[in-house]
């Protein structure tokens, strides 16, 4: 039974990798994402652990480029976005961030 149990703990963590379309290798000095830019609880973009908001598009191009770690690059309808990569902990997924408002 405990090989049952290792095998769907595999494929647990393959399939959301699945769902990614581009795995881009971070930088060392990469940036994380803090909190998610929302209007009217819609996601807008990204603000990463230097400060920087970004929009989605710009955050998609610099997640490809590797200066943002922890994350992929997925789509929905023609549209690109960003999920976490995932690990096991929901706490650090994306969806978990807290929200700020494009203020700028």
């Amino acid at each position: 039974m405990e090989n049952v149990n290792t095998e769907k703990s595999n494929i647990s963590s393959i399939l959301p990798m699945m769902a990614l379309s581009d795995i881009p290798e971070s930088k060392p000095d990469a940036k994380e994402i803090v909190a998610l830019v929302k209007e009217s609880g819609k996601v807008t973009g990204y603000k990463l652990s230097d400060g920087q908001l970004l929009s989605k598009e710009e955050g998609v191009e610099a997640a490809k480029q590797g200066d943002i770690k922890g994350v992929g690059v997925s789509s929905r309808k023609g549209n690109e976005y960003l999920k976490s990569l995932p690990d096991g902990n929901e706490n650090n997924n994306l969806s978990s961030l807290p929200s700020v408002t494009n203020e700028g």
